[in-house]
């Protein structure tokens, strides 16, 4: 029972807020100790215990040389760094600005704007802090000035930015890939239905509640001059970007490049518009470069901490109480399916998507190969249950990132209800692949 002690008191230590890499580093080193002199050494004098804890960890540096030369892996500083260039260059807030006034006539248009800009900024930077911040400062205030509700407004700028999780290319999806050993090319085709499924049902849940009640969403009058104008002003902000978006994606999908010569391909592009914009600069070279750095640093050293703790994990035989657990249950294959994801929502309430992609999805990956379950469709709806995450309180990081850029009319209290709508949603579509995986093109007996 170690590893599965280990595994609980790396969640109360996340919980009350220790770094990530060194919850799980330590953890590992402790409960690895722990392990050998309780649970294998049969004699526990000093001797025997130091070889079981060398035994125990021997692999650790083969590990690590191979995390660091994972082509895979290289894709994600190359997206990120694309994400945050894009960030600096205001593609948001033309998005924003041009595309508001084209919806503004049409009731709730402001908001089926909000998520459109969202799926653009998804496909195009992937990055969730600078999509909610952006469209925070820039869509929020012109919300709230033409009357929206408060938990609308909030709600709709939380679940747009959070698109970046499951529409490619996403970080998560490329993490995934690395885990599940799986094409990156190919989950990122198999998550397009369900990324655009989810815009559909965000907009048709926008159109539906503003019909209802005409104060939650009331429409805005533009001069038809105005409307002329802002039509080539939407067109010069959504061509380019979605130039990029067809040259990353595009290049993928045809097999002409791999995703990390693909994200190599958009982060040069994102330079390109920036210069388009007039914002390149050494400066801003630097700045993303710095950031680029830092965010990718975090995810390897997450990455290495948590590769020791699932070492420990299955030395201690973990894995196993874990399996017979799961094999064991009602249902079979489904009531596996449906644990897995109530599982990884309720952790998703708690700690981050990366450190769920690295410790709990090895663990349920075995058991979902020996069940027979089809890879693709299973890393599918763990993308879109941890996108979930970002939104799910008291810690999902979209409510953090927009109560940052908020005004002070707007409370913590409105964020938390207007995102109860869009996860209520998100968890349907969820529901939908998992009843309806043909209907995604997946083939699940």
């Amino acid at each position: 029972m170690t590893g599965i002690i280990m595994f609980f008191a790396a969640l109360v230590l996340l919980a009350v807020g220790y770094p990530v890499a060194f919850t799980f580093g330590a953890v590992a080193l402790f409960f690895g100790a722990i392990a050998a002199v309780v649970e294998l050494s049969p004699d526990p004098n000093f001797t025997f215990v130091a070889k079981e804890f060398y035994s125990m960890f021997s692999m650790m540096p083969f590990r690590i040389y191979s995390i660091m030369t994972n082509t895979i892996l290289m894709a994600v500083p190359l997206f990120i760094l694309m994400g945050i260039i894009l960030q600096k260059s205001e593609l948001a807030e033309r998005l924003l600005e041009s595309m508001g006034i084209l919806f503004g006539k049409v009731r709730g248009g402001l908001a089926i704007s909000t998520v459109l800009v969202g799926t653009l900024l998804a496909a195009s930077t992937g990055v969730v802090g600078a999509s909610v911040v952006a469209m925070g400062v820039i869509s929020l205030p012109v919300m709230l000035k033409y009357g929206y509700s408060k938990k609308l407004a909030t709600g709709t700028i939380c679940a747009a930015g959070t698109l970046g999780q499951i529409i490619p290319p996403s970080i998560v999806l490329i993490i995934l890939g690395d885990v599940f050993q799986l094409p990156v090319g190919d989950l990122f085709k198999a998550a397009i239905g369900p990324g655009l499924m989810l815009v559909a049902c965000y907009i048709v849940y926008i159109v539906i509640i503003a019909l209802i009640d005409k104060k939650v969403a009331p429409e805005i009058i533009v001069a038809e001059e105005d409307k002329k104008g802002s039509i080539l002003r939407a067109l010069k902000a959504i061509v380019p970007p979605l130039t990029l978006i067809v040259l990353v994606l595009g290049s993928i999908f045809v097999g002409i490049a791999t995703p990390t010569e693909s994200a190599a391909v958009g982060a040069l592009g994102a330079m390109i518009l920036a210069a388009m914009y007039r914002k390149l600069s050494w400066q801003i070279v630097m700045d993303a470069s710095q950031q680029t750095v830092m965010i990718t640093a975090m995810v390897f050293a997450i990455l290495i901490g948590a590769t020791a703790f699932s070492m420990v994990f299955v030395y201690t035989g973990a894995d196993l109480i874990v399996e017979q657990f799961m094999t064991g249950l009602p249902g079979e294959k489904w009531g596996f399916v449906i644990l897995a994801m109530l599982a990884i929502m309720l952790l998703g309430f708690f700690i981050d998507f990366i450190e769920i992609s690295y410790i709990v999805v090895p663990i349920l990956l075995p058991i979902a190969n020996v069940i027979g379950l089809d890879p693709m469709w299973f890393a599918i709806l763990i993308a879109m249950n941890l996108q979930t995450s970002f939104l799910t309180p008291p810690f999902g990081f979209s409510l953090f990132y927009l109560k940052g850029v908020c005004p002070p009319e707007v409370r913590t209290v409105d964020i938390y209800r207007g995102v109860v709508p869009f996860i209520i949603i998100q968890v349907l579509v969820l529901a939908s692949i998992v009843v309806l995986p043909q209907f995604y093109g997946f083939s699940v007996q």
